[in-house]
């Protein structure tokens, strides 16, 4: 960062006659960023996406909130995917099936065996619709060329038929087959993934009620997983939140962000070479994201996915690619509204912008002093083993991430303005219950069968 400074400091002196600031060179060499890397602060242009005010994303959104989607109804999809959370559940892990209040999402969740029972952190549903390649940490549901889509119900590279043409739909197909998320251990015990989702499909025929609900949506009541997953594919695509400060700084209001935060950009884009850290080689482009997989060496906490000498270590996208070479790697999130959608990694192990900057450019050290004790409801046990068996393949490894190997020297000032920078690209909409209130089921109008899941905070309040 100290070549940034000195290039700052000689063009500000440079040009001492004509009295610049370092606000107006700052923005020069920000300007001058943009414009090499072709941003233009909108990552949907070009792109549509339903509006929440469409027949089929209404009927999404009933579904998403409806616990009779759940096998033993005490989950929904919103269980673990609240508006109000950041699209997430503001936890570390998840909580799905079996929690001891289902209505109570967020902190204060708990499950009667005292730890999280999902392995993965929940992914926002925020701009979910802008991913082009997959989804999930790992994504397991991905585009394969003009091939189709993969999903867990197709072999490594072969297109799932029943997928359609909509990644978002189609992994909407998934959470309701998950014993933890959403099915539980009760309902259609031993059946396949289409056996459960044509016993949902039954349910919610036998039931009557819902369908006039898919007569508004199709133009005719016939219920199929085909339709329900379509239908929540549109509500979650309907999520389009990227009205950011930056955004707004990028089309040309120099006012629009603060100085910090411009230096955190200039930061965040610069390579090493120009005295930055090069964030912004994964976090590509409007979106922020290469959607390619990179090993961080994040913290592994919790039950994991049943890898490495411990059974509790998670191998990330090798689990998918079979690939050594994949391990412990996982696909690069959007920063899009980051700042409300933490907790952090897929692991969920870091609840503060700080930790995860420090982290990134120390990950060794950082991996090394994190105290997975800190954390309310995760297990201990065997999480130095799963470091040191993380730390032994990632020396190797020819996806992690530079700083694993040559830690970026950075300031405190550094984490100060990259976190400020962060913040900019958060649309003010994610913050305000009333924006984001056309996402969020009403009790009096989308609860079709009397199993809404109508959600409350852990002091009762409603979210």
């Amino acid at each position: 960062m100290k070549k940034l400074w000195s290039i700052l400091a000689i063009a500000m002196a440079a040009n001492a006659c004509s009295g610049p600031t370092e606000h107006s060179v700052t923005d020069a060499a920000l300007r001058e960023v943009i414009e090499a890397r072709g941003l233009t602060g909108d990552p949907a242009a070009g792109l549509d996406f339903p509006s929440i005010g469409d027949p089929l994303a209404i009927l999404g959104r009933k579904l998403f909130f409806s616990k009779t989607l759940g096998g033993d109804r005490d989950a929904a999809c919103v269980s673990c995917h609240h508006p109000v959370l950041g699209g997430g559940d503001d936890l570390p892990l998840s909580i799905g099936v079996g929690a001891a209040e289902p209505d109570l999402l967020g902190p204060g969740r708990t499950h009667p065996d005292g730890d999280f029972t999902v392995p993965r952190n929940a992914p926002s549903t925020f701009n979910v619709g802008l991913f082009r390649k997959g989804l999930f940490w790992d994504s397991r549901v991905e585009e394969i060329g003009d091939r189709g889509i993969r999903t867990p119900d197709s072999a490594f590279g072969v297109e799932d038929p029943a997928a359609g043409d909509s990644i978002v739909a189609a992994q909407a197909r998934f959470p309701v087959t998950s014993a933890d998320e959403m099915r539980g251990f009760e309902f259609v015990e031993g059946g396949t993934n289409d056996e459960l989702r044509s016993a949902l499909e039954r349910r919610l025929t036998e039931d009557g009620r819902w369908a006039p609900e898919f007569e508004a949506a199709f133009g005719s009541p016939e219920i199929t997983y085909t339709r329900i997953a379509e239908a929540i594919g549109a509500y979650e695509a309907s999520q389009v939140f990227i009205d950011t400060p930056w955004r707004a700084y990028v089309e040309g209001n120099d006012e629009a962000i603060s100085d910090e935060a411009k230096r955190g950009a200039l930061l965040f884009y610069q390579s090493n070479y120009e005295g930055g850290a090069g964030c912004g080689s994964c976090h590509a482009g409007d979106f922020f994201t290469d959607e390619s997989f990179w090993a961080l060496c994040a913290p592994q906490i919790g039950r994991g996915k049943g890898d490495g000498s411990t059974e509790t270590n998670d191998f990330g996208r090798e689990r998918e690619s079979g690939l050594l070479a994949d391990r412990y790697t996982f696909r690069t999130p959007s920063l899009l509204n980051v700042a409300v959608t933490g907790p952090f990694f897929h692991s969920g192990a870091y609840q503060s912008l700080e930790e995860v900057i420090r982290h990134h450019f120390d990950p060794q050290t950082e991996s090394t002093r994190f105290d997975p004790s800190a954390i309310p409801q995760v297990p201990t046990e065997g999480f130095e083993e799963n470091r040191l068996e993380m730390l032994e393949v990632l020396v190797e490894s020819p996806r992690v991430i530079p700083y694993f190997n040559a830690p970026f020297t950075y300031s405190e000032r550094d984490v100060a303005d990259l976190v400020a920078f962060l913040e900019t690209l958060t649309d003010p909409c994610v913050r305000d219950r009333e924006c984001l209130s056309p996402w969020i089921a009403d009790p009096e109008t989308d609860d079709v069968d009397g199993h809404l899941l109508v959600a409350v905070d852990q002091e009762g309040q409603l979210l």
